[in-house]
């Protein structure tokens, strides 16, 4: 396992580009198995998982080839199917919970997919039974392999558009059946459809490429089904989960950081939640100013005067892959909030190691935290710990950077999934972080 090391204490400044968007770049990769024609995609994100996946589909068959930095084309006209049942494939696939959504285009096009039961963050039970669901009612029969933990959805007479109510609003399950149902034969609607900008890139893309589909950005999608879909050039949108993760790092350094290019548009209540623990953001253009916030910063209080409460929710709520960014955030602001994590029931348990470093943290239970913060009278000390999953794993970071001393980080691979050049750009901005394979 590689480790950081991070001396902290020290304030940083200059300008950070974000990268291109993790969650929307695993769909719209996927989504090239849809045509046999040559797509182009730019801004994806040099992080771990996503070249996991580009080596999956090079393995698939698809023909790739690297454009620029960031840049590549994709050419899925000779796939070899074959690898989908091979034991290379059920090693491979495993490893990478994005993997699941090459079987919805695969369905579409071929009438058959497979998946390995995939991995990624431990971070508590993520079902694949709206992906499934959605299949069979478009049509495909199920199969589950227990021994092997290996998935299967057949349709060797291609599938039919169906009215569907998704039992939750999944990213990745809308994604999925969205890419199977653009193929299919008729008219599909997705109501309690996921509507994140991640889908809506893709809902773009796909009616690029000839997909007719309506509602995009609502929760009701209606996709009317065609026989094929041609190639197009796509552009991966900024990682709003980056950005957030930038102006958590900004306050809780007291550093000055510019974030450019962030399409504002795009961020939903990020800016505004961020602004409820009292950081200070500023709009100029389409870049997000954080002032040094050397008084520090004072949470809100709800207008009766109560404690406030931040908890993630499906979109336009607030993601809850940033709950545990501004949970390290609070341990330094002025007053006290609670943090429910309402999504997944293990993604609070880092908390120890805050604590560990000095925090006021109370878990009341898996799913909730109170912090009462530090106000800055008492910085946190350094520790040695380990990154349990992405979004852990960076707001560790951004606690070692604000802390006395010098703290060791192992398992950044965690952290590399997710985060391109995380430690040289940090460089780049006045850090003294180093990394040790």
């Amino acid at each position: 396992m590689a480790t950081f090391q991070i001396e902290g204490g020290h304030q940083l400044k200059g300008e950070i580009h974000p990268q291109g968007a993790k969650n929307e770049a695993l769909q719209i990769l996927c989504a090239v198995l849809l045509t046999p024609d040559e797509i182009k995609i730019h801004n994806i994100p040099d992080i771990r998982d996503v070249n996991k996946l580009i080596e999956i589909l090079g393995n698939l068959g698809v023909k790739i080839q690297k454009l620029g930095k960031g840049s590549y084309s994709f050419r899925s006209d000779e796939l070899n199917l074959d690898y989908l049942e091979s034991q290379k494939f059920k090693d491979e696939g495993s490893s990478l919970r994005g993997s699941i959504m090459i079987v919805g285009p695969l369905l579409g096009r071929f009438g058959k997919g497979y998946i390995p039961r995939p991995g990624g963050d431990k971070i508590g039970r993520r079902r694949l039974d709206t992906h499934f669901s959605g299949f069979i009612d478009l049509g495909a029969k199920f199969r589950y392999n227990k021994e092997e933990r290996f998935y299967g959805v057949e349709a060797p007479n291609g599938l039919k558009g169906k009215d569907m109510l998704l039992e939750e609003a999944s990213v990745t399950g809308t994604a999925n059946i969205l890419m199977a149902a653009v193929l299919a034969e008729g008219t599909t609607t997705i109501y309690n459809a996921a509507c994140e900008p991640y889908i809506q890139q893709l809902c773009k893309m796909l009616v690029s490429m000839g997909a007719k589909i309506d509602g995009i950005s609502s929760n009701l999608l209606k996709i009317e089904g065609v026989k094929e879909l041609t190639g197009c050039t796509h552009r991966v949108l900024p990682d709003m989960i980056e950005i957030g993760s930038w102006i958590g790092l900004a306050a809780m350094t007291k550093s000055e950081i510019t974030i450019k290019n962030v399409s504002w548009e795009n961020l939903g209540v990020i800016p505004v939640t961020f602004k409820k623990l009292g950081i200070q953001l500023e709009k100029k253009g389409d870049d997000i100013y954080i002032p040094a916030h050397t008084d520090g910063y004072e949470v809100a209080s709800f207008i009766d005067g109560s404690v406030m409460n931040i908890s993630d929710a499906p979109w336009p709520g607030f993601t809850p892959d940033l709950l545990s960014i501004l949970l390290v955030v609070a341990t330094q602001a002025r007053g006290s909030v609670l943090i429910h994590q309402k999504m997944f029931e293990s993604r609070l348990f880092f908390v120890d190691k805050l604590i560990d470093m000095g925090a006021k943290i109370i878990l009341c239970d898996p799913h909730r935290a109170t912090v009462i913060g530090h106000d800055f009278q008492s910085q946190l000390k350094a520790t040695t710990m380990s990154s349990p999953d992405i979004r852990a794993g960076i707001s560790l970071l951004i606690a070692a950077l604000s802390a006395k001393g010098t703290s060791t980080i192992h398992n950044i691979e965690q952290i590399d999934r997710g985060y391109e050049d995380i430690d040289g750009r940090l460089r780049a901005i006045g850090a003294k972080i180093n990394r040790y394979d």
